[in-house]
């Protein structure tokens, strides 16, 4: 969803498909605790320093130890069990290196597809800098936020196939940017198609396509994204491994007074997520873990980025 999707600070593995939403009626979900490290070298990371010294240099590495909670809830009805509300993030979602808290309704129809209607209401907030451009200034913070409403189809056409339709708005509270090409307010639409391929009774692939139409008000910042993935799922024993790798071309709309040229960007992305069931022989409790790398490539110096992530944690399911 995110036009900038960052590797993320939790994780924990997608797990098999299930014939009902939930195995009962009633409340479900589970909470975790992670704890990690982070590394960003990008020119709109507000924690870097606030002054540059020209737009063709790298950008500085800004690295952070991290500790938070993520989880979710759902509360199943119906006397097929084929409704339910929840809140929070899912593992299909994260499995994958996508962080997605979400207010949704899931209904299941009699052929086994699953409707999905969401708000996610804090996926695009965030900080960011009035003006990134600024040289020899000390650049101020800004706020950035906006509204995305997703629509999922599960096991549409066939149990293996899903297909993620989603809108978003864009809004940066203060945007200085003297050069009206690079301003950043955006209507943002994302479809995207998976295809499940089974292996074998306990592994699986999962290739991913996605497209993005990233409509900002600067010709300038307008895109089109085009995304590959391809992730691998084992499940062995009490062991559960998700591997994706990523490679994302934008093809950016027109070139910039600032920058004089049209950026075009590469990105490659490495994600792995591990969950070790039943952690110490305790029910319902695991240890997971991830690691993940992202590069942005791009013709215009200052939009080269790269990422780095290692986490551990607890997760409990309830």
């Amino acid at each position: 969803m995110n036009p900038r999707l960052t590797l993320l600070p939790l994780a924990f593995i997608v797990s098999t498909a299930q014939a009902q939403l939930a195995e009962t009626a009633g409340f479900s979900g589970e909470v975790s605790l992670n704890a990690g490290f982070v590394s960003s070298e990008s020119h709109f990371n507000t924690d870097n320093s606030s002054t540059i010294n020209s737009l063709d240099e790298s950008a500085e590495s800004d690295s952070s130890f991290i500790a938070a909670p993520l989880g979710n809830a759902a509360y199943t009805f119906g006397h097929r069990l084929n409704h339910q509300v929840y809140a929070g993030t899912t593992r299909s979602d994260i499995a994958i290196g996508t962080l997605a808290f979400q207010l949704g309704y899931k209904y299941q129809l009699d052929s086994g597809t699953v409707l999905d209607f969401s708000y996610l209401p804090t996926i695009l907030e965030g900080e960011t800098w009035q003006n990134p451009y600024l040289i020899n200034q000390t650049r101020k913070t800004t706020d950035e936020g906006g509204n995305a409403f997703r629509f999922q189809i599960n096991r549409f056409l066939d149990d293996n196939f899903n297909l993620d339709l989603a809108y978003a708005d864009k809004d940066v509270e203060k945007d200085t940017v003297t050069d009206p090409s690079l301003a950043r307010d955006a209507k943002i639409y994302h479809i995207k198609g998976d295809y499940r391929i089974p292996l074998s009774r306990t592994s699986m692939l999962q290739p991913a396509f996605t497209y993005i139409y990233h409509d900002a008000d600067g010709d300038a910042e307008s895109f089109n994204s085009y995304r590959l993935d391809l992730s691998w799922f084992q499940f062995i024993n009490r062991h559960r491994v998700a591997l994706t790798a990523g490679y994302t071309v934008k093809d950016f709309e027109s070139a910039s007074a600032t920058f004089g040229k049209t950026r075009n960007d590469d990105k490659l992305s490495l994600f792995a997520a591990y969950e070790y069931k039943n952690v110490f022989d305790w029910d319902n409790w695991s240890f997971i873990s991830l690691a993940g790398y992202s590069s942005t490539d791009s013709d215009i110096t200052f939009y080269d980025e790269k990422e780095y992530l290692l986490s551990v944690g607890l997760n409990y399911t309830f």
